[in-house]
């Protein structure tokens, strides 16, 4: 199960990061700016949260993109939290590739056709659900 799982997130990481990289984004960099877009500010364990990483490699990514002026980060009322947001340059950045990776989403739709891609969806946030504790249980 997970060879064949990371083996298709593979194929999959690589499609979107080809289209992503004349913008200088990779696929994880273009999944937060995304993720912030929709969720506004939040704090770095949310963050981590929502989008299953853990604490070491979301750090590493949001410290380049950070650098990059893509995300803003304050201090929260615990001086060890951290709220996440996205700076204009992030929103700008974010609206670049968003044209982009829609083609990619399109094409990989049409390519997958469906009732495929309906599967993959439904199978994949049940499996992620029911490993995070996030979710019902698979049936």
């Amino acid at each position: 199960m997970c060879a064949n799982l990371r083996r298709a997130s593979r194929v999959l990481t690589q499609l979107y990061e080809d289209a992503l990289r004349p913008f200088g984004l990779r696929a994880t960099q273009f999944t937060i700016l995304q993720a912030l877009s929709l969720a506004g500010e939040v704090t770095q364990g949310l963050l981590g949260q929502i989008l299953a990483m853990d604490s070491t490699s979301l750090t590493r990514t949001l410290n380049v993109m950070k650098r990059r002026g893509w995300i803003s980060q304050r201090r929260g009322q615990d001086r060890r939290e951290w709220l996440i947001s996205l700076s204009p340059a992030g929103q700008d950045q974010l609206k670049r590739a968003l044209p982009k990776w829609r083609s990619v989403q399109q094409r990989l739709h049409s390519r997958l056709g469906n009732e495929l891609w309906d599967n993959l969806l439904n199978v994949s946030e049940k499996v992620t659900g029911a490993l995070t504790g996030k979710g019902e249980k698979p049936s």
